[in-house]
């Protein structure tokens, strides 16, 4: 490990923590309980994106929307409910209680930690082992950058001569937009138009690509535009040549050459995000980052300067509040516990919350046959659970995917009630390194979506080579 050349001016800390999203504040717990001195410094919320900005409150807003929707649908069930309204102040006052109670209790704790310093402002590197934060300079032996990304804003024509909402701006709303336009078609996209439909909205969905949900196997894809669209979503694919423009107090936005304009009330861009990290002065570090910014690290998230690692959104290997989190993880287990933990032994999961949810786990199947692997194949409609039969929620499927040769399990989707909880039966067999048959002859609880599990595996086929004809 290199050493600090600490300047007398500078503050001298055993480890300093930029950024205090999911994976800053519980390294700065277990450093600290190591008996460390440690600065973790934040320009602006704790918490970071999933707190303030991504999971927390997005899915307070999934719930309250879930909740109209339920009560819309009232007499499927035999239960007169009347009109239903939705106070927008209402549900945004609900959302900010859950995100600021969340946010409040980390502060507290951080703040509170023994042997924490937390320093509110802009760090960047003097040096490889000093930082200047508010004029200041601050030193450590170590350095861990969890700066976390934000929203892309694309160089869009038109874009910059009308009002636009990112996922940031677009919590600050109290009102219901009368027609939400949003740009981009991945899962911050699609959970906010599913959620602002059910709030009352016209909501219209523009993708550049093909189909929505583009890293998703194409049933998958087709499956959820049929969930959006019958809930009265419109949806504009293939929307190569967008472009902006203002009409009688409105937006218009064209999405290709020779299509017509649609007009709406609100736009929200939500095309990606990108890392937080082309204001910290990496070069001074001899940090080194990739082609689209994020910075490049070894399997246990050290790097190219040994003393320095990243975790979280910034260093590219996951976009999750749980790849930030199981990133401190393997960080703390090799410095702390003498655990060899590496970022590739993790297996790929997440899930998008739209409704019903779509829990994902390992490859897809467009995964599987570029690799050649000789596989097995099994997939049911959700239409074959009966706790989602009894439930009248019958949306979506079930898939998996087990290789031939070694029974391991490769990859499942579940799109379906409860997909999100569901699928971690098949990580937790996936990373225990055990074959399909010890899901396919458990016994599991009925009546739960998740009995089907044994079924879908007892059912497996063969892969074909041509998608078309499976």
């Amino acid at each position: 490990m290199s050493t600090p050349q600490t300047s007398r001016a500078a503050t001298h800390f055993d480890a300093i923590i930029i950024g205090a999203g999911q994976a800053g504040p519980p390294l700065a717990g277990r450093l600290t309980d190591a008996g460390q001195r440690v600065a973790v410094i934040e320009r602006k919320l704790i918490g970071g994106t999933c707190v303030n900005y991504g999971c927390i409150p997005t899915k307070t807003l999934v719930a309250s929307a879930h909740a109209a929707q339920v009560a819309r649908r009232g007499a499927e069930y035999g239960i007169s409910t009347g009109p239903v309204a939705v106070d927008m102040a209402q549900v945004k006052a609900r959302k900010d209680k859950v995100m600021l109670d969340d946010r409040h209790g980390l502060e507290s704790w951080l703040q509170n930690m023994a042997g924490c310093t937390v320093i509110r402002g802009h760090a960047r590197f003097e040096d490889p082992h000093t930082v200047r934060v508010n004029g200041g300079l601050l030193c450590a032996d170590r350095i861990f950058l969890n700066v976390g990304g934000r929203a892309v804003v694309p160089d869009l024509p038109g874009l910059a001569e009308v009002d636009h909402l990112t996922n940031v701006s677009m919590l600050d709303l109290d009102t219901l937009p009368e027609h939400l336009l949003i740009v981009g078609g991945g899962y911050i996209a699609l959970e906010f138009a599913q959620m602002y439909r059910r709030f009352g909205a016209r909501v219209t969905v523009l993708e550049r690509g093909p189909r929505l949900a583009s890293r998703e196997d194409e049933d998958v894809s087709a499956a959820i535009r049929d969930i959006l669209e019958n809930e009265g979503i419109d949806v504009v694919v293939d929307a190569t040549d967008i472009r902006f423009a203002r009409r009688d107090g409105r937006i218009a936005v064209t999405p290709a050459d020779g299509a017509p304009a649609i007009v709406g009330s609100h736009v929200l861009l939500a095309v990606g995000r990108r890392p937080n990290t082309d204001d910290l002065a990496l070069d001074r570090a001899g940090v080194a980052t990739d082609d689209r910014g994020y910075i490049v690290v070894d399997d246990q998230l050290r790097t190219s300067a040994d003393h320095i690692w990243a975790m979280g959104d910034c260093n590219g290997r996951g976009a999750f509040t749980h790849t930030s989190y199981n990133d401190f993880e393997i960080v703390a287990a090799n410095l702390l516990d003498d655990d060899p933990r590496r970022v590739s032994d993790r297996i790929t999961t997440y899930a998008m919350y739209i409704d019903p949810p779509l829990g994902r786990a390992g490859m897809t199947e467009a995964e599987v046959r570029a690799a050649g692997r000789n596989a097995l194949r099994s997939t049911r409609s959700m239409t074959r659970v009966g706790r989602a039969v009894e439930k009248g929620e019958t949306q979506g499927f079930m898939k998996v995917l087990v290789d031939a040769d070694t029974d391991e399990i490769l990859g499942a989707a579940i799109l379906g009630v409860g997909g999100d909880e569901v699928v971690h039966a098949i990580v937790d067999v996936m990373a225990a390194g055990q074959p399909y048959t010890a899901i396919s002859r458990t016994m599991h609880i009925h009546p739960t979506v998740s009995e089907l599990l044994p079924t879908l595996l007892q059912d497996l086929r063969p892969l074909s080579r041509d998608p078309l004809h499976q």
